[in-house]
């Protein structure tokens, strides 16, 4: 393989995880199957920087000329508009299906279900409601604070999130029928995963740099028990819920710790 052919492979790759993640245009060059799905892993936190790069530039545009909760409330719509709230519907899945399912084929059938029930809108609203402020606690400390944040949470999250693919077991429906996700996940695949959140670290100053990674890698030990207790594994849905807890908690962190 020459090298030239090594980077369109990984330009394919991105694509496909791009295409997987949001809502933005593609080549129509690019190829789709499973096992690029299952590699295309690598790049989840790439995504994650170019969400958080779009929702960071929508927040500087928007507070130039609006206050600032409104500027992070506009942040956050062009945020979900580019993902098509992926993520978010994945934590209110979960929390429907690990709030009222008593079996693990209750929990998996409800998480399923498409409507929204009451431990889903809970974990949806209260979530929503804290990301906001969060948010407009970093857009008054500084616009950039809150650039910031959003450029390092949104990577940050998907690494995590991603990074559960290579240690844990794929949890699927009893009737087979779930959505594309990718299963499997190589060394090299992990490798570039992590490397994408190092490199977002450097963003950051070292102390915030150092605590932010040691709270997160502990958060990731405390999802993965919590999944297994749940469902003996994860699905996509845990995924994506995996990635709202984390963003709040990038925030959270850069707020009480990069902010004093």
């Amino acid at each position: 393989m020459t090298k030239m052919d090594y980077w369109l492979k990984q330009l394919n790759l991105f694509f496909v995880a791009l295409s997987f993640f949001t809502r933005l245009p593609i080549p129509k060059w690019v190829e789709f199957d499973n096992d690029k799905l299952n590699h295309s892993s690598r790049y989840f936190g790439l995504v994650g920087a170019v969400v958080g790069s779009i929702s960071a530039v929508s927040f500087w545009l928007a507070q130039l000329i609006l206050p600032a909760s409104i500027a992070v409330i506009i942040a956050m719509v062009v945020g979900v508009m580019v993902t098509g709230g992926f993520h978010e519907d994945g934590l209110g899945d979960t929390a429907d299906g690990f709030g009222g399912g008593w079996t693990v084929a209750d929990k998996l059938r409800i998480m399923k279900d498409s409507r929204l029930g009451s431990y889903g809108a809970l974990a949806l609203g209260l979530g929503l409601l804290l990301k906001w402020q969060l948010l407009v606690e970093l857009a008054l400390y500084s616009p950039l604070a809150a650039m910031s944040g959003l450029l390092v949470a949104h990577t940050l999250s998907r690494v995590l999130a991603a990074s559960i693919i290579f240690t844990e077991q794929y949890v699927r429906d009893e009737d087979g029928k779930s959505k594309p996700l990718a299963q499997q996940q190589s060394l090299d695949d992990l490798f570039i995963l992590f490397a994408s959140g190092l490199a977002i670290l450097l963003w950051l100053n070292g102390v915030v740099a150092f605590v932010l990674l040691m709270i997160l890698w502990g958060l990731r030990l405390l999802l993965v028990s919590f999944f297994k207790r749940q469902i003996g594994g994860y699905t996509g849905d845990t995924l994506g819920a995996a990635q709202q807890i984390s963003e709040l908690v990038c925030y959270m962190v850069i707020l009480a710790v990069g902010l004093t």
